[in-house]
């Protein structure tokens, strides 16, 4: 019992350190990709992104003319959001470099925009006691302020100027990508088995 334990325990980490240098080894191609072709990549993810819309809105369409049993109103609904989607995923393919650009704005802009919401959020709550931590008698308030301002000031940033943002974004998670696949490299070797 003993021996199919350990063989077990074994086979175990082989298969988590696989998965680790794996994890790590994807990490770390993705990671040099977005730095070495951050335009490319960018765009290869405005592709993803424009194949899903096709595909969705196939399957709207689909489901909107073949499907009896649902109401009129519901038919049209899932025919129209089939053909925005196809519109979308059609338009991303046809304005590749535009596609790429207005995605990164508009998702930098949401960051952006939910960082100053949480700083706001931050400083409306302030002499409210952490509910988080049972028994909490502080309520934090110099740290609220300081998080409140700065996210707020990194907000407004983001927002003022979204393209330059999402570049420096893009640039973050290439690097964040490169040195989690570096330390997940050696997480993994690092398992013994």
């Amino acid at each position: 019992m003993n021996t199919v334990s350990s063989a077990s325990e074994f086979g175990i980490l082989k298969s988590l350190r696989t998965v680790i240098l794996v994890s790590g080894i994807t990490s770390l191609i993705f990671g040099i990709v977005v730095l070495v072709w951050p335009a490319k990549s960018a765009m290869a993810v405005t592709v993803v992104i424009a194949i899903y819309a096709i595909i969705a809105g196939a399957l709207s369409l689909v489901n909107g003319i073949r499907s009896k049993g649902i109401g009129g109103w519901t038919r049209a609904g899932l025919i129209v959001l089939g053909l925005v989607f196809l519109a979308a995923g059609a338009s991303a393919f046809g304005n590749l470099s535009e596609s790429t650009l207005l995605l990164a704005v508009i998702v930098t802009t949401l960051i952006g925009a939910a960082w100053i919401i949480d700083g706001v959020v931050a400083l409306f709550s302030l002499g409210v006691k952490d509910g988080a931590l049972p028994g909490a008698t502080k309520t934090h308030k110099g740290w609220s302020i300081f998080y409140g301002i700065v996210s707020v000031l990194a907000g407004a940033f983001v927002v003022a100027s979204p393209l330059l943002s999402a570049l420096w974004l893009w640039i973050f998670v290439g690097a964040s990508l490169v040195v989690m696949g570096i330390l997940g490299i050696v997480r993994g070797a690092s398992i013994d088995t």
